[in-house]
């Protein structure tokens, strides 16, 4: 028969609960009807929870990459079933209690992610830092950067079709890959539903292998490194567009707004500010770049004009035009010097000269810099040969 859903549990020393997490999953199937296998994704235990799992009639994939992204990946990889559901095996999920994510998914949604805070969160199940500060936070962020609906980012049950895993092309080997799977679901328009899931207590004696801060950082980071408009193009606009503004006027003459004088010094600092804010555009084009090269972010409309409008060629026009003016300027500063013997000039009409020629020298390197970058992530390159390794499934 055609397998219909397979139940994925990443595992790592889950001797303690990896047996009533597979009997529940397993009474489920029966009692369900649903053509289904169950898969263990280890990854280098040393209890013996591998042989407790064949023993109760689980699959094992042997996942020698360390990692919670990677057993995941690496069991799902070997899966049969047009849907998968993942779960953690540590019995803080019941896996006897599928059905409404086989429902959704059933019809059409392409990831279903479980909500606890829908469900609801037993005693003891997670702490006080995680419940009203973490776990917020990090689905508020998720949700501010990517418009993702979900709001439970980082609930460890969820389901999705075989199809839609495979075109998500997940990277990441840790903690992360939970936040991937769900931004890349968003970002490449997928269906995503979300079902009421309880969470209790895990059924282990040793401490989880979850490091609350550590991991906590770790999933704030890799939002803000995969929103690069976020992290640098609207920032940088700022910048450019206060200084900007403040740095024309004060180019001209001093400005005095009631009792406060702007000069040469708040100048200055203007167009450091210039200079900081295209950095960051700049940054958050070569992130772009760099992400769609390595499959990290899918291709979009954003991608396709860099792309297609900011090439090495028109980087170099640029970045030489800037030049080209900072030297002219420059010119006629010297020149001005001239005809006062290069003696002694007034500072305040030199300086903002001096400023503005110096402004364009620094844009127009930076720009030709980053455009070189940019050409470098573009270079078509032949894939790296796969690396052969032990993993396989064992039954």
């Amino acid at each position: 028969m055609t397998v219909e859903l397979s139940i994925i549990m990443p595992c790592l020393n889950e001797a303690e609960t990896i047996e009533i997490c597979i009997q529940k999953a397993r009474s489920f199937l029966a009692r369900s009807g649903i053509c289904g296998e169950i898969i263990v994704g280890d990854n280098g235990s040393t209890d013996g929870s591998q042989n407790i799992a064949i023993q109760n009639g689980a699959s094992v994939v042997h996942v020698p990459l360390k990692g919670y992204g990677s057993a995941i990946y690496g069991a799902v990889t070997q899966a049969s079933g047009r849907y998968c559901v993942v779960g953690d095996a540590d019995d803080s999920y019941d896996f006897s209690e599928l059905q409404s994510f086989v429902s959704k998914l059933r019809e059409g949604n392409d990831l279903v992610m479980g909500n606890r805070f829908l469900g609801g969160i037993l005693p003891g199940a997670m702490p006080w830092k995680n419940r009203y500060i973490g776990n917020p936070l990090l689905s508020g962020f998720g949700q501010l950067l990517f418009k993702c609906p979900a709001s439970d980012f980082h609930c460890g049950l969820r389901g999705f079709s075989k199809s839609a895993f495979e075109a998500m092309d997940l990277r990441t080997t840790g903690m992360e890959f939970a936040s991937e799977m769900l931004i890349k679901a968003t970002l490449l328009g997928m269906k995503i539903a979300e079902v009421p899931t309880k969470l209790k207590k895990d059924g282990r004696s040793r401490p989880p292998h979850l490091r609350p801060y550590k991991d906590g950082w770790r999933h704030l980071r890799f939002m803000l490194l995969f929103s690069p408009d976020w992290l640098f193009l609207y920032p940088g606009l700022t910048f450019v567009a206060v200084g900007g503004l403040a740095s024309l006027i004060l180019l001209w003459h001093p400005l005095r707004l009631g009792s406060v004088h702007l000069g040469i010094d708040s100048l200055l600092y203007f167009t450091t500010m210039i200079e900081i804010g295209v950095q960051s555009i700049f940054f958050a084009i070569l992130s772009h770049g760099y992400a769609t090269q390595e499959g990290l972010l899918p291709a979009s409309v954003k991608t396709n004009w860099i792309n297609r409008f900011i090439t090495l060629e028109r980087g170099l026009a640029l970045g030489g035009a800037l030049i080209l003016i900072g030297l002219t300027v420059m010119a006629s500063a010297i020149i001005g010097w001239s005809h006062v013997g290069f003696g002694n000039l007034n500072v305040e009409h030199v300086a903002r000269v001096v400023i503005g020629s110096s402004l364009c020298f620094c844009l127009g390197f930076e720009t030709i810099f980053a455009s070189f970058m940019l050409s470098t992530f573009k270079l078509s390159l032949r894939p790296m040969p796969a690396v052969p390794h032990s993993s396989g499934l064992a039954s």
